[in-house]
């Protein structure tokens, strides 16, 4: 891959403050940016790279007004975030065409329909009365169980479980060692103290343009569907359990969890190792803080929540702040004891 300066400002209708004519063969942090290597700049909180990067170009949004001189040409566009996505999806569609065919050895049962431009992987399984869609992709090791549908241009890559049952729709990603539609944990307690399994009948249903992260779980439903609906974006080593629904649109960061039956809006955003309790529902856009730990729900759309348990971000800060100066308050009262004895 090379390409100008002025190639790549016209690619991303951005406008070049520079030299335009500079080859660009590589992308790059901006901290680790090399000649011919182009980056960005989108977080504040790295401006002070922008005055020491090696990096021929960045990308920085219109708004943006250097407090230094900046050695790299920059690329002023709207959103410097999503300019660089797109330049980094131009440059994978560069790669070599995706598989095609079957690898052997693998398995496919006679009942299971396929449609065309699919790849199988070695040692991948196909269950029983499946239909799998155009282009799909199925790494080397998947496993697809009993009467699953899978639809166009969707990606198994090595390792992932989607068990019976399980419906997946059009352009999802499910990464390695995913499990999708194991059985929901499911336990009805008895008078000798023991328990006793619930049976999971139900299933998974995952709608368009869904990713699943690596080692993530869905649990299917009980009766009925755990459902993650069109748009969602699922971080490596998610729990999601059975009966939930995750709303349009959202994304949940690594080792967060949901409980059963919980319900998430659209648009919700939900930071690493966050918890949300079973049976709740959190309104549209809600944003849960990071270690943050869901217990009730959340009715007002658009909040964001901190803490453990969680409530309004603003509150939860301002809480830390009276928190933090305990020492001193509890000091400040044993002064005045002491006073008040010496009286």
């Amino acid at each position: 891959m090379e390409f100008t300066v002025k190639q790549i400002a016209a690619l991303l209708g951005g406008t070049v403050d520079g030299n335009d004519s500079l080859k660009i063969n590589q992308l790059s942090k901006i901290e680790e940016g090399q000649e011919g290597s182009i980056s960005f700049l989108a977080n504040q909180k790295y401006e002070h790279f922008l005055y020491t990067t090696a990096a021929s170009a960045v990308i920085v949004n219109k708004s943006f007004q250097p407090r230094q001189p900046v050695k790299a040409t920059l690329i002023f566009v709207d959103n410097s975030y999503s300019a660089f996505t797109q330049l980094l999806e131009q440059v994978n569609g560069l790669r070599p065409v995706e598989k095609v065919g079957v690898e052997h050895p693998s398995y496919i049962a006679e009942s299971t329909q396929v449609g065309d431009g699919i790849y199988r992987g070695a040692f991948s399984y196909i269950g029983e009365e499946c239909r799998i869609g155009h282009n799909v992709k199925i790494y080397p090791q998947a496993y697809i169980g009993n009467k699953v549908t899978i639809g166009d241009h969707t990606v198994i890559h090595t390792g992932a479980r989607i068990l019976d049952n399980t419906v997946i729709g059009n352009h999802c990603v499910i990464k390695p060692n995913a499990v999708i539609g194991s059985e929901g944990f499911g336990f009805a307690p008895e008078r000798d103290g023991t328990y006793r399994a619930i049976p999971q009948l139900g299933n998974v249903i995952i709608e368009d343009h869904v990713s699943i992260g690596a080692n993530t779980t869905i649990d299917c439903a009980t009766v009925g569907s755990t459902i993650i609906r069109q748009g969602v974006k699922l971080d490596n080593l998610i729990q999601v359990a059975h009966n939930v629904e995750i709303g349009k649109n959202t994304v949940m960061a690594a080792q967060s969890g949901i409980a059963g039956s919980a319900k998430l809006g659209e648009n919700c955003v939900v930071g690493g190792q966050a918890g949300i309790t079973g049976h709740i529902y959190l309104a549209r856009g809600t944003k849960v803080g990071a270690q943050s730990g869901v217990m009730k729900k959340v009715k007002k759309e658009g909040i964001s929540l901190s803490g453990s348990p969680a409530f309004d971000l603003q509150e939860s800060l301002r809480s830390q702040v009276v928190y933090q100066r305990l020492p001193d308050v509890e000091k400040r009262i044993e002064e005045l004891e002491n006073k008040l004895k010496n009286q």
